[in-house]
């Protein structure tokens, strides 16, 4: 049998969502900056994304990332992230498994009680504080790129639902933001269909309704995905969490970047103090927790530096071959 390309990957999870993080089979990645890398790799490695966390070997909900050399003097890597769409600004829960990841196997320092890593991404420097008692990783808390509200109660018109108020935040990447209830959806009830259906149309809604664009960073532009809210089932929950992305991607963790948004809009309007805990529950049960360092003004946005918690956990070291006789040997997505 004949192989054509092969690739190494260390796989996690943080709170249920995946993270495949690329160890070998691709060439250093080039650039001053993280953004610069990031093109280079939307350029150059499409293929090896699509190949790699399209079907067989993935999903159409896989996550992953590509670990670059760090660009700042505080870092220790850098990282780009991709998902079934394309590639992120930011990843909360890829910080969590990232940086487990990188613990657990020993490429930083290790320290008692915390390890501190830190990660160049493409949103900015993001440094992450994992819990370490000499024999294996624990709960990780990265402070996050600062966060703000961006637009309040801003009206679309969604095709299946009519109108509807959202908020947009950005918390690392832009979201929308709405009560489940604002288009008649249940959390833990409708189906998860539904929530794609009904979060994609948002999510172009807004994207027809309004640029959005980051105030210091152009780059950081449009709205990654929706994110509903509702009453939680765990009882040390304040609020569950649906976050559809990208292409109708249903993030299975609370959303590291959502829960940082998510602080930064409660604290813009007042329903969450500076140093208070947002505990955040996913569609999988799992928490996240939330809540604001500091405030701080982001060009004319009075903003927030979040600092997000949660858990991660190494499931397995793969080795992929493409086989040049396979038909779909380069992946596909069933969405």
């Amino acid at each position: 049998m004949e192989f054509t390309r092969s690739y190494t990957t260390v796989d996690a999870h943080a709170a249920g969502e995946p993270l495949r993080i690329v160890t070998g089979g691709v060439p250093p990645i080039p650039g001053a900056t993280i953004l610069e890398k990031r093109g280079w790799v939307r350029d150059h490695l499409d293929h090896v994304r699509r190949t790699l966390l399209g079907e067989p070997r993935g999903h159409a909900d896989m996550y992953g990332c590509y670990i670059t050399e760090p660009v700042s003097a505080g870092a220790d890597v850098g990282v780009i992230f991709m998902h079934n769409e394309g590639y992120s600004d930011m990843c909360g829960h890829g910080i969590i498994a990232l940086a487990t990841v990188l613990v657990e196997q020993g490429t930083v320092p290790r320290r008692e009680p915390e390890t501190r890593v830190g990660l160049d991404t493409p949103a900015g420097f993001v440094e992450a504080f994992v819990a370490w008692d000499g024999r294996r990783a624990g709960r990780v808390r990265f402070t996050n790129v600062p966060s703000f509200l961006y637009l309040r109660d801003l009206t679309v018109r969604i095709p299946s639902v009519g109108e509807a108020r959202v908020d947009v935040a950005f918390g690392g990447a832009f979201y929308a933001y709405l009560d489940a209830a604002e288009v008649g959806l249940t959390m833990q009830r409708d189906p998860l269909e539904r929530f794609k259906v009904v979060g994609d149309e948002i999510k172009r809604a807004v994207v027809d309704a309004v640029e959005v664009v980051h105030p210091l960073e152009p780059e950081l532009r449009g709205i990654y995905g929706t994110i509903f809210a509702g009453p939680p089932r765990r009882a040390d929950a304040d609020q569950a969490n649906l976050c559809v992305f990208a292409d109708r991607q249903v993030d299975r963790s609370p959303t590291g970047t959502g829960t940082a948004g998510r602080v930064a809009q409660l604290v813009a309007r007042g329903a969450l103090a500076v140093g208070d805990v947002l505990a955040n529950e996913s569609v999988a049960g799992t928490v996240f927790t939330g809540r604001a360092l500091r405030r701080e003004r982001i060009g004319p946005f009075d903003g927030v530096v979040p600092e997000i918690a949660g858990r991660a956990s190494i499931v397995g070291v793969h080795s992929w071959w493409v086989d040049p006789e396979d038909e779909v040997g380069d992946g596909f997505v069933l969405s």
